[in-house]
Protein backbone atom coordinates (compact mmCIF):
# COMPACT_ATOMS: atom_id res chain seq x y z
CA UNK A 1 0.00 0.00 0.00
CA UNK A 2 1.47 3.58 -0.73
CA UNK A 3 1.05 6.27 1.33
CA UNK A 4 1.98 10.11 0.90
CA UNK A 5 5.08 10.76 2.33
CA UNK A 6 3.83 13.57 4.57
CA UNK A 7 1.97 10.89 6.87
CA UNK A 8 5.07 8.74 7.09
CA UNK A 9 7.63 11.72 7.58
CA UNK A 10 10.87 11.77 5.44
CA UNK A 11 12.78 12.21 8.84
CA UNK A 12 11.21 9.30 9.83
CA UNK A 13 12.39 6.72 7.17
CA UNK A 14 16.28 7.94 7.26
CA UNK A 15 16.35 7.46 11.30
CA UNK A 16 14.84 4.22 10.64
CA UNK A 17 17.31 2.97 8.02
CA UNK A 18 20.19 4.74 10.36
CA UNK A 19 18.76 2.33 13.06
CA UNK A 20 18.79 -0.52 10.66
CA UNK A 21 22.81 0.06 10.09
CA UNK A 22 23.72 0.77 14.06
CA UNK A 23 21.84 -2.23 14.73
CA UNK A 24 23.66 -5.04 12.40
CA UNK A 25 27.01 -3.27 11.74
CA UNK A 26 28.22 -2.21 15.33
CA UNK A 27 25.31 -2.25 18.24
CA UNK A 28 25.49 -6.16 18.16
CA UNK A 29 29.35 -6.05 18.07
CA UNK A 30 30.02 -6.54 21.30
CA UNK A 31 33.93 -6.96 21.09
CA UNK A 32 33.98 -3.63 19.22
CA UNK A 33 32.01 -2.29 21.60
CA UNK A 34 33.92 -3.00 24.30
CA UNK A 35 37.10 -2.00 22.94
CA UNK A 36 35.31 1.50 21.90
CA UNK A 37 34.36 2.12 25.23
CA UNK A 38 38.19 2.25 26.10
CA UNK A 39 39.44 4.38 23.52
CA UNK A 40 36.73 6.87 22.54
CA UNK A 41 37.81 9.27 24.85
CA UNK A 42 41.41 9.41 22.89
CA UNK A 43 40.04 9.94 19.96
CA UNK A 44 38.14 12.66 17.32
CA UNK A 45 37.45 9.74 15.50
CA UNK A 46 33.42 9.18 15.44
CA UNK A 47 32.27 5.24 15.68
CA UNK A 48 31.80 4.82 12.20
CA UNK A 49 35.21 5.28 11.09
CA UNK A 50 36.50 3.67 14.16
CA UNK A 51 34.19 0.22 13.37
CA UNK A 52 35.46 0.81 9.69
CA UNK A 53 39.27 0.57 11.17
CA UNK A 54 38.41 -2.34 13.46
CA UNK A 55 37.12 -4.27 10.30
CA UNK A 56 40.31 -3.89 8.24
CA UNK A 57 42.49 -5.08 11.23
CA UNK A 58 40.63 -7.82 11.55
CA UNK A 59 40.63 -8.34 7.38
CA UNK A 60 44.69 -8.13 7.77
CA UNK A 61 44.97 -10.84 10.41
CA UNK A 62 42.27 -12.86 8.15
CA UNK A 63 43.89 -12.79 5.36
CA UNK A 64 47.80 -12.55 6.67
CA UNK A 65 48.98 -9.74 5.42
CA UNK A 66 52.20 -8.91 6.40
CA UNK A 67 54.35 -5.53 7.23
CA UNK A 68 53.23 -2.88 10.34
CA UNK A 69 50.65 -0.36 11.34
CA UNK A 70 51.30 3.08 10.52
CA UNK A 71 49.48 5.89 11.47
CA UNK A 72 50.32 10.02 10.54
CA UNK A 73 48.23 12.12 13.25
CA UNK A 74 47.59 10.39 16.07
CA UNK A 75 46.56 13.02 18.77
CA UNK A 76 46.09 10.93 21.85
CA UNK A 77 46.84 7.51 20.66
CA UNK A 78 42.87 6.59 20.39
CA UNK A 79 42.94 4.49 16.94
CA UNK A 80 46.59 2.77 17.71
CA UNK A 81 45.05 1.97 21.10
CA UNK A 82 42.50 0.39 18.98
CA UNK A 83 44.84 -1.68 16.69
CA UNK A 84 46.75 -2.78 19.69
CA UNK A 85 43.37 -3.98 21.28
CA UNK A 86 42.29 -5.96 18.69
CA UNK A 87 45.79 -7.69 17.57
CA UNK A 88 45.89 -8.83 21.20
CA UNK A 89 42.48 -10.19 20.83
CA UNK A 90 43.75 -12.39 18.25
CA UNK A 91 46.96 -12.98 20.21
CA UNK A 92 49.11 -11.36 17.70
CA UNK A 93 52.07 -8.90 19.89
CA UNK A 94 55.22 -9.20 17.26
CA UNK A 95 53.40 -6.11 14.71
CA UNK A 96 55.19 -2.92 15.15
CA UNK A 97 52.83 0.11 15.40
CA UNK A 98 54.42 3.17 14.09
CA UNK A 99 52.85 6.63 15.63
CA UNK A 100 53.83 9.62 13.74
CA UNK A 101 52.77 13.15 15.20
CA UNK A 102 54.72 16.17 15.90
CA UNK A 103 52.93 16.08 19.62
CA UNK A 104 53.20 19.67 19.93
CA UNK A 105 50.01 20.52 18.16
CA UNK A 106 48.98 20.70 14.19
CA UNK A 107 51.21 22.61 12.21
CA UNK A 108 50.56 25.41 9.85
CA UNK A 109 49.03 24.84 6.78
CA UNK A 110 50.33 25.76 3.22
CA UNK A 111 49.48 27.70 0.36
CA UNK A 112 47.93 24.56 -1.21
CA UNK A 113 45.21 24.86 1.65
CA UNK A 114 41.71 26.31 1.87
CA UNK A 115 41.22 29.51 3.73
CA UNK A 116 38.80 27.76 5.93
CA UNK A 117 41.68 25.62 7.13
CA UNK A 118 44.24 28.60 7.09
CA UNK A 119 41.50 30.37 9.56
CA UNK A 120 40.83 27.60 11.55
CA UNK A 121 44.61 26.89 12.68
CA UNK A 122 44.76 30.97 13.04
CA UNK A 123 42.79 31.14 15.86
CA UNK A 124 44.60 28.52 18.18
CA UNK A 125 47.96 29.65 17.41
CA UNK A 126 50.56 28.92 19.56
CA UNK A 127 53.91 29.87 17.76
CA UNK A 128 54.77 30.74 14.32
CA UNK A 129 54.53 27.30 13.45
CA UNK A 130 52.38 25.24 15.83
CA UNK A 131 48.82 25.65 17.11
CA UNK A 132 46.73 23.68 19.60
CA UNK A 133 44.42 22.09 17.24
CA UNK A 134 45.27 18.11 18.41
CA UNK A 135 47.36 18.76 20.97
CA UNK A 136 48.35 16.02 23.36
CA UNK A 137 51.84 15.63 24.56
CA UNK A 138 54.29 12.70 23.93
CA UNK A 139 54.26 11.26 27.72
CA UNK A 140 50.46 11.50 27.69
CA UNK A 141 50.30 9.41 24.15
CA UNK A 142 52.53 7.04 25.58
CA UNK A 143 50.62 6.49 29.33
CA UNK A 144 47.38 5.62 26.85
CA UNK A 145 49.04 3.46 23.86
CA UNK A 146 50.86 1.69 27.18
CA UNK A 147 47.02 0.97 28.81
CA UNK A 148 46.26 -1.92 26.59
CA UNK A 149 48.85 -3.30 27.31
CA UNK A 150 50.73 -3.94 23.72
CA UNK A 151 54.32 -5.03 23.97
CA UNK A 152 56.19 -1.47 24.52
CA UNK A 153 58.58 -2.85 22.18
CA UNK A 154 56.75 -2.80 19.02
CA UNK A 155 55.09 0.56 19.71
CA UNK A 156 56.96 3.25 17.73
CA UNK A 157 56.45 6.42 18.44
CA UNK A 158 57.98 8.82 15.91
CA UNK A 159 58.25 12.78 17.48
CA UNK A 160 58.24 15.61 14.56
CA UNK A 161 56.77 16.71 11.55
CA UNK A 162 56.66 14.21 8.87
CA UNK A 163 58.29 16.13 6.26
CA UNK A 164 61.23 16.35 8.94
CA UNK A 165 61.07 12.36 10.10
CA UNK A 166 60.01 10.71 6.56
CA UNK A 167 61.69 8.74 5.38
CA UNK A 168 64.49 8.19 8.19
CA UNK A 169 62.02 6.41 10.08
CA UNK A 170 60.08 4.38 8.22
CA UNK A 171 58.75 0.49 8.61
CA UNK A 172 60.01 -2.66 6.18
CA UNK A 173 56.50 -3.40 4.98
CA UNK A 174 53.07 -1.48 5.76
CA UNK A 175 49.95 -3.80 6.13
CA UNK A 176 47.99 -1.07 7.96
CA UNK A 177 48.28 2.97 6.48
CA UNK A 178 46.34 5.81 8.11
CA UNK A 179 46.55 9.31 7.32
CA UNK A 180 45.29 11.91 9.66
CA UNK A 181 47.47 14.82 9.71
CA UNK A 182 44.77 16.99 7.23
CA UNK A 183 47.06 19.68 5.62
CA UNK A 184 48.30 19.08 1.69
CA UNK A 185 52.29 18.87 2.43
CA UNK A 186 52.41 16.31 4.92
CA UNK A 187 49.72 14.44 2.99
CA UNK A 188 51.52 14.39 0.10
CA UNK A 189 55.19 13.88 1.91
CA UNK A 190 53.60 10.66 3.76
CA UNK A 191 51.82 9.59 0.20
CA UNK A 192 55.46 9.53 -1.66
CA UNK A 193 57.12 7.45 1.56
CA UNK A 194 54.77 5.83 2.67
CA UNK A 195 52.36 4.08 0.26
CA UNK A 196 54.72 2.60 -1.89
CA UNK A 197 55.19 0.29 1.74
CA UNK A 198 52.04 -0.95 1.81
CA UNK A 199 52.08 -4.69 0.32
CA UNK A 200 49.43 -5.90 -1.82
CA UNK A 201 45.77 -5.99 -0.52
CA UNK A 202 47.01 -3.42 2.46
CA UNK A 203 44.52 -0.86 3.54
CA UNK A 204 45.05 2.72 3.23
CA UNK A 205 42.31 4.73 4.93
CA UNK A 206 42.48 8.67 4.81
CA UNK A 207 40.32 10.28 7.60
CA UNK A 208 40.28 13.86 5.91
CA UNK A 209 39.73 13.98 2.69
CA UNK A 210 36.41 14.92 2.49
CA UNK A 211 36.97 17.23 4.98
CA UNK A 212 39.76 19.58 4.46
CA UNK A 213 40.81 20.93 0.50
CA UNK A 214 44.70 20.35 1.33
CA UNK A 215 44.31 16.28 1.67
CA UNK A 216 42.14 15.08 -0.54
CA UNK A 217 44.33 17.31 -3.32
CA UNK A 218 47.35 15.31 -2.16
CA UNK A 219 46.08 12.07 -2.20
CA UNK A 220 43.99 12.93 -5.97
CA UNK A 221 47.23 14.39 -7.06
CA UNK A 222 48.80 11.20 -5.77
CA UNK A 223 46.81 8.46 -7.57
CA UNK A 224 46.80 10.58 -10.84
CA UNK A 225 49.55 8.65 -11.85
CA UNK A 226 48.17 5.13 -11.00
CA UNK A 227 46.00 3.18 -12.58
CA UNK A 228 42.60 1.33 -11.52
CA UNK A 229 42.80 2.57 -7.68
CA UNK A 230 39.55 2.30 -6.21
CA UNK A 231 39.40 4.90 -3.73
CA UNK A 232 35.92 3.81 -1.44
CA UNK A 233 33.73 6.19 0.67
CA UNK A 234 33.73 6.04 4.61
CA UNK A 235 31.39 8.61 5.32
CA UNK A 236 31.31 12.24 4.31
CA UNK A 237 35.11 12.27 4.66
CA UNK A 238 36.74 9.15 5.31
CA UNK A 239 38.13 6.78 2.30
CA UNK A 240 39.68 3.69 2.28
CA UNK A 241 41.60 1.70 -0.60
CA UNK A 242 42.59 -2.06 -0.83
CA UNK A 243 46.13 -1.61 -2.59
Amino acid sequence: MNYPLGLLGLKIIRKSRLELVNISDIDQDKKFLDIYKKIKDHTLVPVERCYTLYQTVKYIIKNNIEGDFAECGVWKGGSCMLIAYVLQQAGISNRKIYMYDTFEGMTKPGEMDGQEEKDQWERGRVTDTLNNMCYSPIEEVKVNINSTGYHPGNIMMVKGRVEDTLPGTMPAKISLLRLDTDWYESTRHEMQHLYPLLVKNGVLIVDDYGAWQGARKAVDEYFSTIPNVFLGRIDYTGRIVIK
